[in-house]
């Protein structure tokens, strides 16, 4: 970048799931904007690393409403834009062998039918008509939301940026950011390891990096990275549609998930209990025995599959499951887009028009409910109950 290109009307640290889709919607908008990465090109943090489920099945109504956007956005992409980002409709299912696993699933169906999600409790018959290949034994049922659905990360995330970059948005990559200026308390400039930047907006959109990212203006923000461990297997024929979500625990986990993705293979995903705190992306041996026994238990067909591949990336966490969305009051002009808990794939097209309308001061009043539910200064009280 030459000196002319140094000022914007709005800087976006972070190229990921969330900082893409709100370049393309800023430069959308006509802001002239700014991302910058550490990495050498966009999603190459923790967007690389998600496995691409994309829902509005939550039990919280911002999450809900945020996720009914994206869903919209995603689903309807390659119409709009040309771009194949593998977006499959197969639904999520979560299934429940206990009383209480049952209890809460069906608790949750009140808040949300009343926002308007297609979802549904099936008992043991009907839950198999969906989900043909499932352990009968002692199987109570489960709720199915048929709109929801998978893309593929590094695809959509490509086609936010491409887009965005044609708009005009111009991306700073392999920079790190070191400081910031402020005129008065406002900030004013970034600096980066190479440049330095001005703007009267900047966005923290950094990730499992939004903690340290903070600490550089004086904030201590409630963000740890958690490590999660995902893999994908050989392709085989279709024979499952929906994301299936099991969130009965066991012994070093919380709950799986897991999908056929539209070429074959099948895709999981493991929540660790206890959580594995810190910035360590080494898989481990333990991952995969302890997921496949819980597989395949749950869907006795998968025993033969072959795995082809594991990894680990970072969970971004807040202490209540939900992220931190608004402006900062200590430090004017600072917008915080952070705390995705690992949805930041599913929230990030959502979150990034709503992040626009924030900047132009045009919210609507459900904005300004997602806005307060999703606080930075909230109390963290409850837990979300479908992480």
């Amino acid at each position: 970048m030459n000196n002319a290109s140094q000022n914007f009307d709005v800087i976006i640290i972070g190229a990921g799931s969330v900082g893409a889709p709100t370049a393309f919607y800023m430069a959308q908008a006509g802001l002239k904007t700014l991302v910058i990465d550490q990495y050498a090109s966009v999603g190459q943090g923790a967007n690389k690393k998600a496995i691409g489920g994309i829902r509005a099945t939550h039990s919280d109504p911002a999450k809900i409403s945020l996720c009914q956007r994206s869903i919209e956005i995603f689903s309807t992409w390659h119409e709009q834009y040309g771009d194949d980002i593998e977006w499959q409709k197969g639904g999520y299912s979560f299934v429940s062998y206990r009383d209480q696993e049952t209890k809460t699933l069906k608790d949750l169906l009140i808040i949300q039918k009343s926002l308007g999600l297609n979802i549904d409790w099936y008992d043991k018959n009907q839950f198999l008509e969906i989900i043909p290949d499932l352990n009968p034994i002692n199987l109570q049922g489960g709720t199915f939301s048929p709109d929801d659905g998978s893309a593929s990360p590094l695809l959509a995330v490509h086609a936010f940026y491409k887009h965005a970059a044609r708009l005009g948005a111009q991306f700073a990559y392999n920079e790190k950011v070191i400081a910031f200026e402020r005129d008065g308390e406002k900030i004013s400039a970034v600096i980066t390891d190479k440049h330095r930047y001005s703007a009267p907006v900047v966005i923290n959109a950094a990730g499992p990096w939004a903690r340290p990212v903070g600490q550089l203006l004086g904030m201590d923000l409630p963000v740890n990275p958690d490590s999660h461990e995902g893999g994908i297997t050989e392709a085989v024929e279709p024979f499952l549609r929906p994301m299936v979500v099991d969130i009965q625990p066991a012994p070093g986990s919380s709950n799986y998930y897991f999908y056929q993705h539209s070429t074959g293979q099948i895709v999981f995903c493991i929540t660790p209990s206890p959580n594995i705190w810190g910035f360590d992306e080494e898989e481990t041996s333990k991952f995969l025995p302890m997921v496949a026994k819980r597989m395949v238990n749950l869907m006795p067909r998968l025993k033969n599959i072959r795995v082809r591949r594991t990894w680990r990336g970072l969970y971004p966490m807040t202490p209540d499951g939900a992220p931190l969305l608004g402006w900062s009051k200590e430090i004017p002009g600072h917008l915080l887009a952070v705390g995705m808990c690992g949805q930041g794939f599913m929230l990030g097209p959502g979150i990034g028009e709503l992040l626009v309308k924030i900047v132009q001061d045009q919210m609507s009043e459900n904005d300004k409910m997602i806005l307060q539910k999703l606080s930075p200064y909230r109390q963290f009280g409850g837990q979300e109950k479908l992480k």
